[in-house]
């Protein structure tokens, strides 16, 4: 496995690893890691990463589709359980660039998969 420079300010590469593949959280894009630490640094609080980078194997466990932007290293869930850190969230991840983005009442997703439809917000 490559060793990436870790230029976050906020997150370390740990906090998206596979929970079934320690040092999997250096395989997640660049690009997602700068914007969440963008928007961690904006929200001015901590951001709990409850899902990052994903092998097929805990996604199948966690009943994740074959699709899903995790194994690619494109997506992550953000721990979220308050209305009012919901609506700041959502607004900061809209302005750093964030155009997929699934909400959740415990969590909210975000990718930035270029293979799937960008403008969408969804629920679960």
């Amino acid at each position: 496995m490559l060793k990436k420079m870790n230029n976050m300010k906020y997150f370390s590469f740990e906090e998206f690893d596979s929970p079934d593949k320690p040092g999997s959280g250096s395989l997640m894009d660049d690009n997602i890691l700068m914007m969440l630490d963008h928007v961690r640094e904006k929200f001015g609080k901590p951001i709990k990463i409850n899902s990052g980078y994903r092998t097929i194997e805990h996604n199948d466990k966690v009943g994740g589709v074959d699709t899903s932007s995790h194994i690619k290293g494109l997506a992550a869930d953000i721990s979220c359980k308050s209305s009012t850190d919901r609506y700041k969230l959502i607004a900061l991840l809209l302005e750093t660039g964030f155009n997929r983005i699934g909400v959740a009442s415990t969590f909210i997703h975000v990718d930035i998969d270029p293979d799937k439809t960008p403008f969408v917000i969804w629920t679960y």
